[in-house]
């Protein structure tokens, strides 16, 4: 009797993991996206902790003014820093795959070793420009943003090279490499070399910041391309090396646009704001869209696990195998969205008051600006569809226009709305994007990219 009641229950768990498996996508492929798209999003929940964690401490310990010097200066460096691999960050992803596929291990170890050499040394030379373009604006910048300026340009080369070994680590389902180093590693590192700065009783400006800001990115970058190099050696056989460097750039270069008109897409409001408006209000507006991290967080997850299954599918010609996966990665981005954003906005306003009480002021722009983010969760990751499947330079053109919707945007309304302006402008772009790449997939690939109706278009 007491086996047949422990059965019961085992049975019924059975029975109820069987129909979330079904519901979710019961297939290998499903089930290891679910497995890869957790293991990143666990990475991603902890590194939101660990970043919300030292915004907290960094606006507590900083003044407002420096606080948001801060986070402007680190906008241009995700900024800057996420375009200047040229894209093939993002193609690694289509390229590795096709390389191993077709036994092209020439070009597979000419990529993996000429792509990292290519984002160093277009880095390093752009970090020589912007520190020049630094000085030359030096008179007309507000007083003390000049030297933090100039300490993010030094963090440009290891941060780029921290986005394409991402890439190339993402390629061989490697997640815990390519995303701990930048987002568990480097926050930790942050927190500890400034809080060191704070207990030794150091000023902590911008400046004292932005310095152990930089020194993490270094340490992380090092640690992460040795890790990469030796796990590499043990699944690519030494060899001969050869370049394609005007294929790779005739991939990458389109998906370098789409990148960098959606990080401006992503980061206008807060360069905006800065133009218009003071320095406190910069860091306001950044608790909020910290606090909304999270459900970017999701999207990012699926975006980081898919590309590479897109490409596998997509260049075989199993177009009901492509459906049934975009349909699945589409779901498991938009619901936990949901979910995500209702909860967030449920205690917005204690977790901004861990910011500072100023900082709940801030509550009801997160309302605005989750607008927009439920919007791009509702199509899941399908501009890593429309890349992968040779639609890039649509999907740039797409990103282009929300960008400009979102700057014009900005510019009208953030000077007499502040925050709320700025949040209005890029829910608006990105509900704009959304609904241009739903019918542009629909009308490219013939496939539903909504979280609801139909897996097919008719």
């Amino acid at each position: 009797m007491a086996l047949m009641d422990a059965q019961r229950p085992t049975n019924r768990l059975s029975h109820w993991l069987e129909r979330l498996r079904g519901m979710l996508g019961g297939t290998a492929e499903a089930s290891l996206t679910n497995r890869l798209a957790g293991t990143v999003f666990i990475i991603r929940v902890l590194s939101a902790g660990l970043a919300y964690l030292s915004q907290i401490l960094l606006a507590r310990w900083m003044s407002g003014s420096d606080y948001g010097i801060y986070v402007y200066v680190w906008t241009w460096v995700l900024l800057v820093g996420s375009v200047l691999d040229f894209g093939l960050a993002v193609s690694s992803q289509k390229l590795i795959p096709e390389y191993r596929a077709s036994g092209q291990h020439n070009l597979l170890r000419g990529f993996l070793f000429g792509s990292r050499m290519m984002a160093l040394g277009a880095s390093t030379l752009m970090a020589l420009v912007f520190a020049g373009i630094v000085h030359l604006v030096t008179p007309w910048l507000e007083a003390g943003l000049s030297t933090p300026l100039y300490i993010g340009c030094l963090m440009l080369p290891p941060f780029v090279v921290a986005n394409m070994q991402d890439g190339i680590a993402r390629s061989h389902d490697w997640m815990r490499l390519g995303l701990m180093p930048q987002f568990i590693v480097r926050q930790t590192l942050i927190i500890a070399f400034t809080a060191g700065m704070v207990a030794l009783g150091l000023h902590l400006g911008a400046t004292a910041a932005m310095l152990a800001s930089a020194a993490a990115v270094w340490i992380s970058v090092t640690g992460q391309m040795f890790v990469l190099n030796r796990k590499l050696r043990s699944v690519v056989e030494h060899g001969p090396r050869d370049y394609a460097l005007a294929s790779w750039l005739k991939l990458s270069l389109p998906i370098m646009m789409v990148e960098g008109f959606y990080l401006l897409l992503s980061y206008t409001d807060i360069l905006v704001l800065q133009h218009f408006r003071s320095s406190e209000e910069v860091g306001l507006y950044f608790a909020v869209v910290k606090t909304l991290a999270l459900v970017s967080f999701i999207h990012y997850a699926m975006s980081t696990t898919t590309a590479h299954r897109f490409t596998e599918y997509y260049t075989s010609g199993d177009t009901e195998r492509l459906s049934a996966y975009v349909t699945h990665a589409i779901k498991l981005t938009f619901w936990p969205s949901l979910a995500a954003t209702l909860a967030l906005l449920a205690v917005g306003k204690p977790l901004l008051w861990l910011f500072g009480p100023q900082f709940t002021s801030g509550y009801g722009i997160m309302f605005v600006a989750a607008i927009g983010l439920i919007s791009r969760a509702a199509i899941g990751p399908v501009e890593r569809l429309l890349n992968m499947s040779g639609n890039q330079n649509i999907c740039a053109l797409t990103y282009a226009l929300a960008f400009l919707m979102n700057l014009g945007l900005c510019i009208a309304l953030v000077p007499r709305y502040g925050g709320y302006g700025a949040a209005v402008a890029t829910s608006t772009a990105l509900v704009f994007e959304s609904v241009l790449l739903f019918v542009l997939t629909k009308r490219r690939l013939g496939l539903h990219v909504l979280a609801f109706g139909g897996r097919k278009s008719a």
